[in-house]
């Protein structure tokens, strides 16, 4: 995944050949991109969460209402300072039990495994700035199925790699080769890695990179390590998991008696705090 390629941004262009305006989102009335910005719509709803989060401080006294409203994606080092304190107070998250602990682990045999590797394939939707995010996916779950119903031995995979895929691995049919974990982005290894598929995945792989259709060529598991070797692993997990939906129902809480203009909330899939 570490050679992903750069790809070059897309701006809108009106007839006469000058930049059409972006619309302009809000969060209270305070905007969160310029006109002269055209961002994808999870750029954009990084950034209502984020402003959700920094007026939220403010409004608890954390943070001083002459705090002015970020830079484009960034934020002062007061208000990111003010945001970690309020998660801290509003977001109550339980230690994981053993027996919680212990139902992870059976549930997910594979999910620490040790020297894991899996062989794989993909097509590459790159998602870049000012490109339409819904017909991408249109386009991606297309693919996806056609190469799902495919029964050729793979040859109809490679070819749609190397015909559509924004990855330099498409003029190699889409081969990625083995990886490990290490090898792949964080997202991206968590849909593919500590399960026991083979084939075209189902779904469409999220990535900071855009959507990916994979193929499972090949597993090897790896070593199985015991339950008290990885306890302290799971918990971090299941806390990290209850985090993230608190997290996510605190910013629908904060989004409910917000006045919220030109981005939706309720799409987002996790909640993306920059």
């Amino acid at each position: 995944m570490a050679d992903a390629p750069m790809l070059v941004p897309s701006a809108s262009v009106s007839p006469a050949g000058s930049f059409a305006a972006a619309p302009v989102a809000r969060i209270n009335g305070v905007a969160l991109n310029s006109p002269q910005e055209l961002l994808d719509e999870e750029s954009l709803r990084q950034r209502a969460c984020t402003e959700l989060l920094r007026q939220a401080a403010q409004q608890a006294g954390l943070l001083s209402h002459d705090d002015a409203p970020g830079s484009g994606s960034a934020i002062s080092a007061d208000a990111s300072s003010a945001i970690e304190q309020l998660l801290e107070r509003e977001l109550a998250i339980p230690e994981p039990s053993e027996q919680a602990c212990r139902r992870y682990h059976d549930a997910h045999p594979a999910a620490h495994a040790q020297g894991e590797r899996t062989h794989l394939r993909h097509v590459l939707f790159a998602v870049t700035p000012g490109v339409d995010v819904k017909q991408l996916r249109l386009r991606a779950e297309a693919m996806l199925i056609d190469l799902r119903c495919a029964d050729d031995g793979g040859a109809r995979f490679a070819e749609a790699a190397a015909q559509w895929s924004n990855c330099p691995s498409g003029q190699h049919g889409g081969d990625l080769g083995w990886l490990t974990r290490a090898d792949c982005a964080p997202e991206f290894a968590r849909e593919v890695f500590g399960s026991a598929e083979i084939g075209v995945l189902a779904r469409l792989v999220h990535s900071r990179f855009g959507l990916h259709v994979v193929e499972v060529v090949a597993r090897d598991p790896g070593q199985q390590p015991a339950f008290e070797e990885v306890r302290q692993a799971i918990a971090l997990t299941l806390r990290q998991q209850a985090w993230v939906n608190a997290l996510r129902q605190y910013l629908q809480l904060l989004a409910g008696a917000a006045v919220v203009e030109g981005v939706s909330l309720d799409a987002a899939e996790s909640p993306l705090v920059q």
